[in-house]
């Protein structure tokens, strides 16, 4: 792609920023936190040296300072891969465009961006409480379908044996799946439960939940569970994780999805404080991202 983008594709507002985000790309660092909740940005920047840019628009709040020599920036994606659609495309457009001349950079950025989030496990093995660092990151939501999509040979062995053991093709979407940021995931091993991430496109039916209304596959979420190939199996479920990977990789970025286990559905336990599962993942990680 080249040329001028049109400002319908590309909008920015009057101060100079992208439109979702709010953010001028002067004040987005090259380390990226993602969060759902809203209210986890501060609970993330607290941490921080100092805090430089604060900005809010609708759900997504943006935190820009510094953690000791790294310029960091965290930022709510609210819930859902439609979301991390819009930040990750505008994330990237803040380091990979120019915003005057509305064209593609000839040299691009490479950003850093880890998700910290909750999760369900989907073994038994793997407690609430503990931290899971997606592997790879599987979609059911067919979002990344709406793209040119590029797999490697692993990629789509794993995706094909995912596909003959669920039928899920039959029944909802075509899946996808991509690897997490390779740079990233080196450092985040000790202390980290490791396996592949599904993503769903909601909380209850796509997750196998039942309150009144009865599912359509209802022996979906035993066969994510029991899904094994190699070395490789599915640790848990959430809501974000294979948008971030699959748009990470289109766009060139290295990203990681770090999710703390609030629920085991294989054991059917709740983590008695999830406030405190989420605030150890959070110094955990920033402790490593200190490191790196």
């Amino acid at each position: 792609m080249s040329g001028i983008i049109p400002e319908s594709e590309l909008i920015i507002n009057n101060r100079g920023a992208i439109y979702h985000l709010d953010v001028k790309p002067e004040e987005l660092g090259q380390t990226v936190i993602t969060v759902g909740d809203p209210d986890r940005v501060k609970e993330v920047s607290k941490y921080f040296d100092n805090i430089e840019v604060q900005r809010q628009h609708r759900e997504f709040i943006t935190h820009t300072g510094t953690l000791g020599s790294k310029r960091i920036s965290v930022v709510s994606t609210g819930i859902g891969p439609d979301n991390i659609d819009i930040v990750f495309n505008e994330l990237d457009a803040l380091v990979n465009i120019d915003f005057t001349s509305r064209t593609i950079k000839e040299k691009l950025t490479t950003l850093h961006i880890i998700r910290i989030g909750t999760c369900g496990s989907l073994q038994e093995d793997i407690p609430v409480d503990g931290m899971v660092a997606g592997t790879y990151g599987l979609g059911i939501d067919n979002l990344l379908n709406y793209y040119l999509q590029e797999n490697n040979v692993d990629e789509l062995e794993l995706l094909q044996q995912f596909i003959r053991h669920t039928q899920i093709d039959q029944q909802f979407s075509m899946p996808y799946i991509n690897a997490a940021g390779s740079s990233l995931l080196k450092h985040f091993v000790d202390g980290f439960h490791h396996g592949i991430t599904v993503t769903c496109p909601g909380f209850y039916g796509p997750q196998g939940r039942v309150l009144r209304l009865g599912l359509k596959y209802p022996n979906f979420v035993d066969l994510l569970g029991t899904f094994s190939y190699g070395t490789h199996r599915i640790a848990n479920f959430e809501m974000e994780t294979s948008a971030m990977y699959g748009l990470g990789k289109l766009l060139g970025h290295q990203v990681l999805s770090i999710n703390a286990v609030v629920a085991n559905r294989v054991a059917r336990t709740f983590s008695k404080d999830g406030k405190a599962a989420v605030e150890n993942t959070i110094q955990k990680v920033l402790e490593r991202i200190s490191e790196i």
